[in-house]
């Protein structure tokens, strides 16, 4: 397991490598580079930070960070609002925390019951915690699931593959929204398995995972191969719950009138007829 000052070093390294010179207005230089982005000589030199100190917050030896210095960095790296959060988070105090068991309410299943949308909640660990029929149906049999997990779904279930036609996209996005709630809670080890686990399972887990990209992605379009009425092109938008803040519904709709919107309906209707089940229902 990395620890935090190692993760805060990993990450700068890899935000430094993936900026470049050019766009900052500094000048090529007399030799060639041989490494990606700026030098660690001329990110110090943005931050306003000796060379010496960068290095060591580097290599994982700086303690104490100040609330100056980090801001310092985001401004030199150019990082959005969820990178400077996920940076200001691994350079905190650590207190201790435990794997926390997720849970949701019986008011938030009847809700989603209600909604005439796929629609699921999620948790801390990108695990499907509660779900509807039409959710279901759209997407994985979850019912019928040991294990829910969105990140081992996506990188380890063949299925992912036939699901998500834009599946190496869908893959970035986990990565990084799994690197996004790690950040928040940095002292909880069971992010530090999860990724160990996919680390050994899926090389392009392990990939995207060195990249230490980090992204709260809670809107977009999804494609997704549906087995029993083809293809779907929804657009997507994730609440957070207030009362549970680990927790996020996330909800899909079609546009208006689109062929997406007809197929949706025939996918509801097919269910209003026929609860899903493995005898009666193609899901996945």
């Amino acid at each position: 397991m990395m620890s935090d000052a190692a993760e805060l070093g990993a990450f700068l390294k890899a935000r430094r490598a993936a900026l470049d010179p050019a766009d900052l207005g500094l000048p090529p230089g007399v030799t060639q580079r041989r490494v990606k982005g700026l030098r660690r000589e001329e990110l110090a030199q943005l931050a306003g930070i000796s060379v010496d100190y960068y290095t060591r917050l580097e290599q994982g030896r700086a303690k104490n960070v100040s609330e100056a210095i980090l801001g310092a960095l985001a401004r030199a790296l150019r990082l959005d609002a969820g990178e400077e959060s996920y940076l200001r988070n691994l350079a905190a105090p650590k207190r201790r925390e435990k794997s926390a068991p997720q849970r949701v309410r019986p008011e938030l299943q009847h809700l989603l019951d209600a909604v005439q949308t796929p629609a699921f909640v999620f948790g801390r660990y990108l695990d499907v915690l509660a779900w509807n029929a039409l959710g279901g149906a759209v997407s994985f049999d979850f019912g019928r699931l040991e294990e829910r997990s969105m990140p081992k779904l996506v990188f380890t279930d063949e299925r992912a593959k036939q699901l998500h036609p834009e599946w190496d996209a869908v893959c970035r996005d986990v990565v990084a929204n799994l690197r996004a709630e790690r950040g928040k809670h940095p002292d909880d080890p069971h992010f530090a398995r999860l990724a160990g686990e996919l680390s050994v399972a899926s090389e392009r887990f392990r990939e995207l995972w060195a990249e230490h990209a980090v992204q709260e992605k809670a809107r977009g379009w999804k494609l997704i191969m549906n087995p029993v009425v083809g293809e779907l092109r929804l657009r997507y938008e994730t609440l957070r719950l207030p009362d549970d803040p680990d927790q996020g519904l996330v909800m899909y709709h079609a546009e208006p009138g689109s062929a997406s919107e007809r197929a949706l309906g025939l996918l509801a209707s097919w269910i209003a007829e026929a609860p899903l089940t493995r005898a009666n229902f193609p899901s996945l």
